[in-house]
């Protein structure tokens, strides 16, 4: 099962996963998934 994380955005960054979601129709939960993912993926 899943933990839960919490983190604390910057509003320009904020503004940026909204519009993101919006882009491409997803939660905003699943662009911070996706972005994280990415992220660790390219270590």
């Amino acid at each position: 099962m899943g933990r839960k994380l919490s983190a604390v955005y910057d509003e320009e960054v904020v503004a940026e996963i909204e519009r993101l979601a919006s882009e491409h129709d997803l939660t905003e939960q699943e662009v911070l998934r996706q972005l994280v993912y990415l992220g660790l993926e390219s270590r």
